[in-house]
C-alpha cells in the first residue's frame, strides 16, 4: 500500500477550499494566489506550451517497470507481522524531506515531482503537450517509521522520514503489530441480524430517558429525534483495545483465557471487552486519575502508538492492534496532494489527465476539456474492451455538475451567438461543434469525432485551414479551443417554437398552527420583504426579470393579487381543493419594483390574518398543483418555494397517512420506507416537468412527515430538500434564513433538458441525480441549479482504441433567469488502455464513492439493505482483487496491496457502509433515511467527499495570526485531547467538542464563561468576543461555511455530555454503535474477501 495522492476531486465549485495549517493555500475571493501564478484568461492564447519534464518521485526507479504495486501492508493472517520489505528496499534513505533536484526541471520547494507515461500520441483536435501529467505511477513504499511533523508542529511537510537503521530493527519494531487470531468456530449468538443490534458495550455515561414531549436541545441537520437511554452504565468510554479478527494461523491452538469470539461487524456480534483501553494518550479511562503516560515508541502524524505486549492486560496479549498509523490515512493523501498539485494551474490541454482532489485549492485554465469543476470521472484512462471493464469492475462514470460556480479567478464559459442558422453540429449523431471535430477538404467538411460522419461547412462558417490542418481562427471561437462554452440557442430549441417568458417565483406558506404558533409565518413573511431585491439577474441587468407571486394554505389555499394599482392587496380563496384551479390571472403574478408597496403591505398582513387561527391539519398536493396551474396561466416556467410543517391528512388529492415503522428495518419490507406511499406524486411530477414548474421544500416537522413521498415532487422536478426539524425560532433562525437566501438567490436554469453523447464504442446507459426521464437519453429538469449535479454511467457497446480515446459531450439546453434559451456545452477527452494497469493508474477514487453511495442509495428502493451493502462489499473486494492479481508483483498471500490511487477505498467505502441510511443507528428517523438519500443522490464529489468522511479541525492548534485552517486531524476518538477543542463538520452540521481538561482561559475566550460546566449546548452561533482566539475559531466557522451549498448547523458537544454519542457518530474510523466496523477492522474484512476470491 503505497503513499502517493489519488486522483481527489474539484474544490467545491467556486467556494472557498479547506486549507491546513503550515501550508501556503491559495486565497480565495479574488485575492492573489501566494504561490500560484496569476491566471490570465485573455481572448483563447491557446494550449499552453508542453510541460516541463518533472522528476521522478524517489522510490521510484524505472528499471522495476510495470505494472506498479504499492508496498503491501501486510494484514498476514499467517505470520501475522508486517512483511520485512514494507519499507521498500527500493528507496535509498533522501538526505532530507525534499525529492533531488534534477537538471532541466524546477520545481517550487516542498512540492513532490511528477514522473510521466506517454499515452497514445493521436489527439482529436487539441495538441497534446510533450507529456501528459499523471499521478506518480510507481506506487512508493510507505514508511511507518517516518515522522510527517505532528499535529502540534507548524511547519513545512517533510516527505519521507529517515528508515529505521536496518531491516532486523524494523522487524523488531513490526513484530508487536500482529492481528490477534481467533478460531472461526465461535458459535454465532442466536437471533442477532447483520449489524442491526448495537454492540452491548457503550462508550459513555449512561444517558436519561428518551423524552418525547419538547424538542431536543440539539441535533444535527437531519437527526430529529433525541438520543436514545443507554442500557449500559459505568462503562469506561474508549474504543476496545482488541486486535483484528482472522482466521486463526496455521499450527497455534487458540490462546488460553481468551473468550473465543468473531468480529462484532460482519454479522455477529462481539461481547463486552474486559479491559478497556484508554481512549485518550496517558489516561486509562474517564474516572481513574492518569497514570503514567506509555514511552512514546516513534513519532507519527497525530497518532498515539501501538500498545506493546506488555503494556496490554492478560486477557488480551494474544490479539493486537494494527497501528492505525501504518494504514492509508485520508488526511495524509490530501496533504499530499494539495503540497504537490496547489501551486501550479491545472491546465487542461491534455488528453485523460488526472485532475488535483476535490481537497486541493487549484486554479483550472481551460485549453480544450471542460474543467473538473464541471466534470469528473471515475477513471480517466478507460478499458478499451467490455471484457476488460467487467474483470476490473471499475464503474465507468462522469459526475457533472453542469451550471458549477467557478472561483472569481476564473472565467465563465463564454456565449457563442451564431444567429438565426445557430450552432453547427454533425449531420448524423447531432453533436454539437467542439474541438475534437476534424476539418477536412480545406475546411470545407468536418468529420464527428463521435459517429465519424462528414458534415458540409455552412457557408458562413468556413474559414481556411493552417499547415497543420487547424483552421485559422481556432483561437478565436470557442468552440474550436476551449472545453466548455454556450451557445445562443435558437426559436428550433423552444417549445411550440417560440421564445420563453421570464421564468416566475411563487412562495407558499403554510399557516396552519404549528407554523404560526413557532413564529415561522411571521418570519418568512419579514425575510422576504428585503430577499425580493436579491433575485437571480442576468450579467449586467439592472433588475431581475422574474415576476413574484404569494399563496398562503392550510385545509384550503388563499391566493393574493398585489397588482400594482391596487391600495391594498386583496386575498381570493379556493376552498374546493380537489379540483385546483387560480381565481386570478391579472395581478398575481407581479414585478417586484413596480408592486412594491403592495407586496409590503401583503406581508405585513399575513402574520397577523392568521394569528388566532386554530386550523392544524393542511394539505399539499393541492399547492403544487396551484403553482403548476399559475406557471401554466402564464405561459412561463419558474420555481415554487413551499414552507411545510406537517403530514397533509387534510381530506384532498394527495392526502397521506403515517406509516412510520422502525419494525421494517433489517427486514424484506425496508424497501417500502423510501418509496412513495402512493404513486399520486410521480404523476404530478410529470406535469411539473413538462410545464418546467420546478419544486423547492422547506420541511419544518415536529413528528413524521413521510420526506419519502412528499420528496417526490422535488426530487423529480431538479429542485431541493430543505428539512428543520423541531423548529424553533431562537436556535434555527439563523440557518433557515441563509439557506432561503441561497436558494433564492442562486443560479438556475429553466425548462433544462440535458444529452450526453459518447464517441463510438461507449454509452451512457444509466443516470442518477434529482430529474425526470421519459426516454432513456434525455435527462429532463424543471430547474437545475449551480449545486446540483447528474452522475452518469456508461458501458462499452464495441471496441476503443488507444490511439483515438474515447470522448463524451454533454449539452444542456435550459432557459436562463432572463428567459433567453442556451445550450451549455461540456467536452471531455479519456485515455483508453489494453493494460489493466494502466486504469487502475489512473482512476479517482472520490468519484468513485461519490458513484457507488449514489448507485447503494438508489439499490435501498428495491432491494434489502443487507444486500445492497453485501453487493457494495463485494464490488469494491472484486475492484481489489483484480488488481492484485494482475497488476502487483508476487508476494505472500498475507500482505494486502493496494493500488496507489485507491488506497483510500476501504476506509471511504466503510463510510459509506456505517451512513445512516445503509445502517442506521437507534436514533435515525425514517424521514432522516430518506431526506439523506435523496440529498446525496444530487451531491457532487466535493459534497460527498466530506459528508462521508468530515473533516475534524484541533482548534486549539490554530494559528491566530495566519489565514490558514489548523491541520485536520483522522476521524478517530483516539485522536482526541481531553485538553483540547475540536471541530468536526460534515457539509451538514458543525460539532464543536469541548475536552473535560481544556483550560479555563481558552472557554472564557471562546464562550465568554468561566468554568466548562457553563458552556450552554443551546447555543447555535458563537459569541461575538474581542479576542484573537475567538475572532479565529468564527472565522474558520465562516470559511466552512462559505464552502458549502447549505448553512450547517452549529451544536456544542462537551466531553462526557450526551449528545457526545451523537458526536462519536461521525468519528468514523471507529466502532459505531449501530454495529459499523472500524477502518482497522474494515480493512482485515476486505483483505479476508479478497483473498478468497483469488483462492
Amino acid at each position: 500500500m503505497s503513499v502517493n495522492q489519488q486522483a481527489h476531486t474539484g474544490p467545491p465549485y467556486g467556494q472557498p477550499q479547506p486549507g491546513y495549517q503550515g501550508y501556503q493555500q491559495p486565497a480565495y475571493g479574488g485575492q492573489s494566489l501566494p504561490g500560484a501564478p496569476q491566471s490570465q484568461y485573455g481572448a483563447y492564447n491557446g494550449p499552453m506550451p508542453g510541460y516541463q519534464q518533472p522528476v521522478p518521485p524517489q522510490g521510484y526507479f524505472p528499471s522495476l517497470g510495470f505494472p506498479s504495486k504499492g508496498s503491501p501492508v501486510s494484514l498476514n493472517s499467517d505470520t501475522s507481522s508486517l512483511a520485512p520489505n514494507f519499507i521498500g528496499s527500493l528507496r535509498a534513505p533522501p538526505t532530507s524531506g525534499a525529492p533531488p533536484p534534477v537538471s532541466g526541471a524546477s520545481h517550487p520547494s516542498g512540492h513532490v515531482a511528477y514522473s510521466q507515461f506517454e499515452h497514445g500520441d493521436v489527439q482529436n483536435g487539441i495538441p497534446a503537450s510533450a507529456a501528459p501529467v499523471q499521478r506518480p505511477p510507481a506506487s512508493q513504499p510507505f514508511l511507518p517509521g517516518s515522522a510527517p511533523t505532528p499535529v502540534s508542529q507548524i511547519s513545512t511537510f517533510q516527505q519521507y522520514g529517515p528508515p529505521p537503521a536496518s531491516v532486523q530493527q524494523l522487524r523488531n519494531h513490526m513484530a508487536g503489530m500482529t492481528i490477534g487470531c481467533t478460531a472461526a468456530s465461535a458459535p454465532p449468538p442466536a437471533g442477532l441480524g447483520y449489524g442491526a443490534p448495537r454492540p452491548p458495550a457503550m462508550p459513555g455515561p449512561p444517558l436519561p430517558g428518551q423524552t418525547v414531549a419538547g424538542p431536543p436541545s440539539s441535533q444535527p441537520n437531519h437527526v430529529s429525534s433525541p438520543p436514545p437511554p443507554s442500557t449500559m452504565a459505568g462503562l469506561h468510554p474508549g474504543p476496545p483495545m482488541s486486535g483484528l479478527h482472522g482466521p486463526p494461523p496455521p499450527n497455534h491452538p487458540p490462546q488460553p483465557g481468551y473468550q473465543m469470539q468473531q468480529n462484532g461487524s460482519f454479522g455477529q456480534m462481539r461481547g463486552p471487552q474486559p479491559n478497556y483501553g484508554g481512549a485518550y494518550p496517558g489516561a486509562p479511562n474517564y474516572g481513574s486519575p492518569p497514570g503514567p503516560p506509555p514511552p512514546p515508541k516513534r513519532l507519527d502524524p497525530d497518532s498515539i502508538p501501538s500498545p506493546q505486549l506488555n503494556e496490554l492486560p492478560p486477557q488480551q496479549k494474544p490479539r493486537h492492534r494494527i497501528d492505525p498509523d501504518a494504514i492509508p490515512s485520508p488526511i495524509q493523501v490530501i496533504e499530499d496532494d494539495r503540497n504537490n498539485r496547489g501551486s501550479e494551474p491545472f491546465v487542461t490541454g491534455v488528453r485523460g489527465q488526472v485532475p488535483p482532489l476535490v481537497t486541493t485549492n487549484f486554479l483550472v485554465k481551460d485549453q480544450g476539456n471542460a474543467s473538473p469543476r464541471y466534470i469528473r470521472c471515475t477513471s480517466y484512462n478507460i478499458p478499451c474492451t467490455s471484457d476488460m471493464a467487467k474483470q476490473s469492475q471499475v464503474p465507468l462514470a462522469a459526475v457533472i455538475k453542469p451550471l458549477a460556480t467557478l472561483p472569481p479567478e476564473e472565467t465563465l464559459p463564454y456565449l457563442v451567438d451564431h444567429g438565426e442558422s445557430g450552432p453547427v453540429r454533425c449531420n448524423r449523431c447531432k453533436a454539437y461543434m467542439c474541438p475534437f471535430m476534424q476539418f477536412i477538404e480545406g475546411g470545407r467538411r468536418f468529420q464527428c469525432c463521435f459517429c465519424s460522419c462528414v458534415t458540409e461547412v455552412p457557408p458562413h462558417y468556413f474559414q481556411h485551414l493552417d499547415h497543420t490542418g487547424k483552421r485559422v481562427d481556432f483561437y478565436d471561437r470557442p468552440e474550436l479551443s476551449l472545453g466548455s462554452y454556450e451557445f445562443l440557442a435558437t426559436v428550433d430549441y423552444c417549445k411550440n417554437n417560440k421564445f420563453p417568458s421570464p421564468p416566475a417565483f411563487i412562495f407558499m406558506i403554510d399557516v396552519s398552527y404549528n407554523a404560526v404558533k413557532s413564529g415561522l409565518v411571521r418570519l418568512i413573511c419579514e425575510e422576504l420583504k428585503s430577499l425580493l431585491d436579491y433575485l437571480p439577474r442576468e450579467g449586467n441587468m439592472e433588475e431581475s426579470a422574474i415576476r413574484v407571486g404569494f399563496v398562503t394554505y392550510n385545509k384550503v389555499l388563499h391566493f393574493y393579487n398585489v397588482k400594482s394599482s391596487l391600495a391594498q392587496p386583496q386575498m381570493m380563496v379556493v376552498s374546493d381543493v380537489a379540483d385546483m384551479f387560480v381565481p386570478l390571472l391579472d395581478g398575481f403574478l407581479v414585478n417586484v419594483n413596480e408592486s412594491r408597496t403592495v407586496i409590503a403591505s401583503l406581508l405585513d398582513q399575513i402574520p397577523e390574518m392568521f394569528a388566532d387561527t386554530r386550523e392544524t391539519e393542511t394539505v399539499f398536493a393541492p399547492v403544487i398543483q396551484a403553482g403548476l396551474e399559475a406557471l401554466k396561466a402564464a405561459d412561463c416556467a419558474g420555481k415554487l418555494f413551499i414552507f411545510h410543517t406537517s403530514l397533509p391528512i387534510a381530506e384532498a388529492p394527495g392526502k397521506l397517512k403515517n406509516r412510520d415503522d422502525r419494525k421494517l428495518i433489517n427486514t424484506d419490507k425496508e424497501k417500502t420506507l423510501f418509496q412513495p406511499q402512493t404513486s399520486f406524486y410521480n404523476n404530478l411530477a410529470k406535469d411539473c416537468v413538462a410545464q418546467g414548474c420546478c419544486v423547492d421544500l422547506f420541511l419544518f416537522p415536529n413528528q413524521y412527515l413521510d420526506v419519502a413521498t412528499l420528496g417526490v415532487v422535488p426530487y423529480q422536478t431538479g429542485g431541493s430538500i430543505y428539512k428543520y426539524a423541531y423548529f424553533q425560532l431562537e436556535t434555527d433562525q439563523y440557518r433557515f434564513l441563509n439557506d432561503l437566501r441561497k436558494d433564492v438567490q442562486k443560479e438556475v436554469g429553466f425548462d433544462a433538458v440535458m444529452r450526453v453523447r459518447t464517441s463510438t464504442g461507449i454509452r451512457a446507459t444509466d443516470f442518477f441525480g434529482a430529474f425526470y426521464m421519459s426516454n432513456t437519453t434525455d435527462v429532463e429538469m424543471a430547474g437545475l441549479d449551480c449545486d446540483k449535479t447528474i452522475t452518469v454511467e456508461f458501458k462499452h457497446d464495441d471496441k476503443l482504441s488507444e490511439d483515438s480515446g474515447a470522448l463524451l459531450q454533454c449539452a444542456l439546453l435550459y432557459t436562463s433567469c432572463a428567459g433567453q434559451r442556451r445550450l451549455r456545452i461540456h467536452n471531455l477527452s479519456l485515455n483508453c488502455c489494453t493494460q489493466l494497469a494502466d486504469l487502475y493508474r489512473n482512476c479517482e477514487t472520490d468519484t468513485l464513492i461519490n458513484y457507488l453511495a449514489k448507485h447503494a442509495y438508489r439499490g435501498v428502493l428495491s432491494s434489502p439493505v443487507k444486500t445492497v451493502r453485501d453487493a457494495l462489499i463485494n464490488q469494491c473486494a472484486q475492484i481489489l482483487a483484480c488488481y492484485r492479481k494482475n497488476c502487483a508483483s508476487p508476494s505472500s498471500a498475507g500482505q494486502l496491496i493496494l493500488p496507489e490511487c485507491m488506497k483510500l477505498l476501504p476506509v471511504y467505502l466503510n463510510c459509506v457502509l456505517k451512513s445512516d441510511v445503509l445502517q442506521p443507528g437507534p436514533e435515525v428517523t425514517t424521514d432522516d433515511r430518506a431526506y439523506i438519500r435523496q440529498l446525496v443522490t444530487s451531491m457532487d464529489v466535493a459534497e460527498t467527499n466530506v459528508f462521508f468522511y468530515p473533516r475534524l479541525l484541533p482548534l486549539t492548534k490554530a494559528d491566530v495570526d495566519s489565514d490558514s485552517l489548523p491541520a485536520a486531524i483522522r476521524n478517530s476518538e483516539e485522536r482526541l485531547s481531553k485538553g483540547d477543542i475540536y471541530l468536526l463538520e460534515n457539509g451538514l452540521n458543525i460539532f464543536v467538542w469541548v475536552g473535560v481538561n481544556v483550560q479555563q482561559s481558552l472557554i472564557q475566550n471562546l464562550f465568554g464563561v468561566s468554568s466548562f460546566s457553563q458552556i450552554s449546548n443551546a447555543l447555535s452561533t458563537l459569541p461575538v468576543l474581542e479576542n484573537p482566539f475567538s475572532k479565529k475559531v468564527r472565522s474558520i466557522v465562516d470559511t466552512l461555511q462559505g464552502q458549502r451549498s447549505r448553512y450547517m448547523k452549529l451544536i456544542i458537544v462537551k466531553q462526557e455530555d450526551k449528545l457526545e454519542m451523537l458526536f462519536k457518530h461521525f468519528l468514523v474510523e471507529d466502532k459505531s454503535l449501530s454495529g459499523g466496523a472500524s477502518y482497522v477492522d474494515f480493512l482485515c474484512h476486505m483483505h479476508k474477501e479478497i483473498r478468497q476470491l483469488l483462492s
